[in-house]
């Protein structure tokens, strides 16, 4: 008996007949999200964000030894915000910061493609990107679908990534039941979704 007859779920890219898969590095631009200082420490720290840190420095060691091409997007908030890129909040982790050479684009809205220049990076349709960062039920997702639109191939490395609780009608959304939500979302047809370890292994 399929798994369709006994109502198994399955994704649209399955019923489409697509297995997405990782992209070789050296193939691809890596786009880092938002990785700045304000999600690791007071009212905006995130769940599992060391663990996601230090899974974002894997890929990112590797994508610069495979040559990769690199984007920084950081989120510029008002002057006294929490992303206020002049202070220490707003201001890009030491361990995810950009090396000379590496693009730098910074947003105003969750989308990284609205009013920036980041598909100038990327270039036309059907180019590979692999997305990482901070938070993945808003900045993460909101420029992942913006790729889909633009025909770009997606992989969302989903341990690079981490995001918080939430509130709805009175209950708590947990981070990692938010987080997983967003990831098989984003599963079902815009994206591949795979760890750092299996994108490494795809090489």
């Amino acid at each position: 008996m399929s798994s369709r007859a006994t109502n198994a779920p399955f994704t649209l890219f399955e019923l489409s007949g697509l297995k997405p898969r990782p992209p070789r590095l050296s193939e691809a631009v890596v786009i880092l999200i938002d990785a700045q200082n304000v999600y690791r420490a007071g009212p905006l720290r995130l769940d599992g964000i060391d663990e996601a840190v230090e899974r974002a420095v894997v890929l990112l060691a590797e994508a610069r030894r495979a040559g990769a091409k690199i984007v920084h997007i950081a989120h510029r908030g008002p002057a006294g915000s929490p992303f206020d890129r002049a202070t220490e909040s707003g201001a890009f982790m030491p361990d995810l910061a950009p090396l000379p050479g590496e693009a730098v684009v910074e947003k105003t809205l969750a989308n990284g493609f609205h009013g920036t220049n980041l598909a100038e990076h990327v270039g036309d349709a059907g180019a590979k990107i692999v997305v990482a960062g901070f938070m993945t039920h808003n900045c993460v997702s909101s420029t992942a679908r913006a790729a889909f639109d633009h025909g770009y191939e997606i992989t969302v490395a989903a341990d690079a990534s981490a995001t918080r609780d939430l509130p709805l009608g009175g209950e708590v959304v947990p981070a990692k039941v938010l987080h997983e939500a967003e990831l098989a979302g984003l599963g079902d047809r815009q994206a591949c979704i795979a760890t750092v370890a299996e994108i490494i292994a795809a090489q």
